[in-house]
């Protein structure tokens, strides 16, 4: 396997720490002298000055401590700096990003701010998928799934562990039909959004139909990386939860619980391990087996740091949902003529269409923006992640034409 993919647009960059044949910035055209030794010609010793009209006019530099007058920087044109050189200068930032390390705050606001520079691709991506999601599910809910099963609240014994049996099974038929359809979602816009990501990053333009186009022959391979990794999920919670269940006495509900917190650790785990497996499938045209091993080669040693801005999306994600989806949902009891005691305790599928409708309006609200900052991160962490581990930000700034930056060593 090629151990060092490049990525689409970019080209490669080596990992793990190897330096050798990472590129460089090309040289100032006036370095032509031999490293290690001086021009040919010197000023004399005591007599240098800065360039230009040292001493008059109003850029004229200001004596530093001791009486030395320091050279102005920089590029010896500006105001005098102070003690010592000054600050690095800035990176470049041919798009959404600076083509260096990024902090939390800069890859949200990278994911923001891609979502701002292509709006109108953005949007016809999240707005069009949320539409035909939430109409899909909104059927499914209404037409599909079964009555919830009564529970008597006074069962105990193996009652009680029936009835428990009976809300699990009837939860998972519940869940199941609108997660596979919001499954389905994702993977589309993951797969067209991280194209038009990846084109911000430099700084070009993309419509719809060209992200469309770049993202069209990676669907099914993102569509059996989903899979697997969601195969991979159930396997972990039922090899977690199942022991437990088979004894079905209060010891076997205990052990149960304990097997469900082991297989939620096991699972953060490898989610994070893998979570930027998608990009890799993307950007670098992988198999499904070989963009999990490089996302758990990109993770490795930065594990924590990646929890905790997944982390931060997620409550992110859960912000926007709440302070969106709340007062849709309360214009949508308003209208259906129910009341908020009765949606807590009934539940959705006790209330007609125009509850059902409008909720659904203020899902296709949610997911547009929820897929667009979810799928941003994750495009940004995969960048971040090459930028520190391959010099990636060079590839970048060849690739985007920046001046002084070509592909000499």
């Amino acid at each position: 396997m090629n151990d060092t993919p490049g990525w689409a647009l970019p080209g490669s960059a080596p990992s793990d720490g190897k330096e050798t044949g990472v590129p460089r910035p090309s040289a100032p055209a006036d370095d032509a002298a031999p490293s290690g030794t001086w021009a040919a010609e010197q000023p004399p010793a005591g007599q240098w000055t800065p360039p230009g009209p040292a001493g008059t006019g109003p850029t004229a530099p200001l004596p530093g401590p001791g009486g030395h007058t320091p050279p102005r920087g920089p590029g010896w044109g500006g105001p005098w700096q102070g003690p010592g050189w000054g600050g690095p200068p800035p990176a470049a930032k041919p798009g959404v990003i600076p083509l260096r390390p990024l902090g939390v705050g800069e890859i949200l606001d990278g994911a923001v701010s891609t979502m701002r520079a292509h709006w109108r691709t953005v949007l016809g991506i999240t707005l069009t998928v949320s539409v035909i999601t939430q109409t899909a599910i909104l059927l499914i809910r209404r037409y599909l799934l079964p009555d919830p099963p009564s529970v008597d609240a006074n069962a105990t014994g193996s009652e009680a562990l029936r009835q428990l049996n009976e809300s699990l099974r009837y939860n998972l038929l519940d869940g199941a039909p609108p997660q596979l359809v919001s499954m389905l979602a994702t993977i589309f816009t993951t797969a067209v959004l991280t194209v038009v990501i990846s084109r911000s990053v430099l700084g070009r333009p993309v419509t719809l139909s060209d992200a469309w186009a770049e993202a069209r022959p990676r669907l099914l391979p993102l569509l059996g990386l989903t899979l697997l990794l969601a195969v991979m999920a159930a396997a972990i919670m039922t090899a977690g939860i199942l022991p437990g269940f088979l004894i079905g006495d209060t010891a076997g509900v205990g052990l149960a619980f304990l097997g469900l917190l082991a297989a939620i650790i096991v699972f953060l785990w490898l989610a994070v391990r893998f979570i930027l497996a998608a990009p890799a499938l993307m950007l670098e045209r992988q198999s499904i087996i070989a963009s999990m091993r490089r996302s758990a080669k990109l993770v490795r040693g930065a594990w924590w740091r990646m929890f905790g801005i997944l982390a931060l999306t997620w409550v992110l994600t859960v912000i926007v949902a709440l302070v969106v989806g709340i007062p849709f949902a309360i214009v949508a009891v308003g209208l259906d003529d129910g009341s908020l005691s009765s949606f807590l305790t009934k539940g959705p599928s006790e209330f007609g269409w125009p509850f059902l409708i409008v909720s659904a309006i203020g899902d296709v609200v949610v997911t547009t923006i929820t897929y667009s900052l979810s799928a941003g991160v994750m495009a940004l962490l995969y960048v971040d992640q090459r930028i520190r581990r391959e010099a990636l930000d060079l590839d970048l700034a060849r690739a985007a034409g920046l001046p002084g930056f070509d592909d000499r060593g």
